[in-house]
């Protein structure tokens, strides 16, 4: 009888494993890497994976996305170089940085990274409760100040910041937590401030205005000019009242354009169709986040430095953006 059972048992097995080999023989897999689930990356890489996957067949395969929460930026870079996953979001600068082997990336070999196109800009938000006395950049001196891990974007962004402000990381006390970790920090009691790049609103930041009276830092003047000759991708941009509860001014910052990238390898079918999918559904994902309005492909060439992906260069020539 135990016999009987076992070779019931190996073929039902054999039978599963033979259904789910001929079902991914009928898709193509195709992974986005996001960011955390605090910031815009996450949302919007998850209705873009499922907008994909309705959408795109390449011969007689059905393409099949996948949203993966990601360390953002500079994580993302080094993923796709090694040919970790299909694409990622990147922030422009970072991107740029990647490619030429130069700050985070110095020393390392990441020229097979290609660009899909241009999603939308990311404010540079500094976040801090409304009774902390924190009013200006250089009042966060002493402070302490999340800026992410140790290498990432954000905590490149930070450094930039304070030395466009006469200051070094001395200055403060530097914590290195998610965006998500620093709000709740934030929320506690336990940090002053937390820098936060991402498309606004952010879901972080709206759940500490929830609990708190809050105030987003302005970044403008003779230092952020300093910063923009380091940093060309980072432009003025203003920051809408009523952006988040109790933010009833605009605030004048700085934004980057977050870029789709992928890598050489990726075959050009592939690159094709789903940045064909992208910019003829954008007022779908618009219904997502706020952020979705912005992605166009009137702008879908804004920022992209790196070599762009043939697939996807194919669409733009079709689309009259390349001559």
């Amino acid at each position: 009888m135990k016999k009987i059972s076992l070779i019931i048992c190996t073929l039902f097995c054999m039978t599963l494993l033979t259904s789910a080999t001929a079902f991914s023989a009928g898709r193509i897999f195709f992974g986005i890497a996001t960011g955390g689930t605090g910031g815009t990356y996450y949302p919007l890489g998850g209705m873009l994976a499922q907008m994909i996957s309705n959408k795109v067949v390449i011969g007689d395969k059905k393409l099949s996305a996948t949203a993966e929460t990601g360390n953002a930026s500079v994580a993302n870079a080094t993923l796709l170089s090694r040919g970790g996953i299909e694409s990622a979001f990147v922030a422009a600068d970072i991107l740029d940085a990647a490619y030429k082997g130069i700050k985070q990336f110095e020393g390392k070999d990441l020229k097979n990274i290609r660009a899909l196109g241009a999603l939308y800009p990311e404010a540079v938000q500094i976040v801090v409760r409304s009774n902390s006395g924190i009013n200006s950049f250089a009042d966060i001196k002493g402070h302490s100040v999340s800026s992410g891990s140790p290498g990432s974007g954000q905590w490149q962004l930070l450094g930039d910041l304070m030395v466009a402000h006469g200051m070094d990381r001395k200055s403060l006390a530097e914590d290195y937590s998610s965006f998500s970790q620093s709000v709740e920090k934030i929320k506690d009691g336990n940090l002053d401030a937390s820098l936060i790049t991402a498309g606004t609103p952010t879901a972080s930041i709206m759940e500490l205005a929830n609990y708190h009276d809050i105030k987003i830092i302005p970044l403008t003047g003779a230092p952020i000019k300093e910063l923009q000759k380091v940093q060309p991708y980072y432009a003025d941009t203003i920051l809408p009242a009523n952006t988040y509860k109790g933010q009833t001014e605009d605030v004048k910052t700085i934004a980057v354009r977050a870029i789709w990238a992928t890598h050489a390898d990726l075959d050009d079918a592939t690159a094709y169709n789903v940045v064909k999918a992208l910019y003829e559904n954008t007022d779908t994902l618009a219904k997502v986040h706020v952020k979705g309005k912005e992605i166009s492909l009137e702008t879908a060439l804004e920022s992209v430095s790196v070599p762009l992906h043939p697939g996807a260069e194919k669409y733009y020539r079709e689309k009259g953006l390349i001559k």
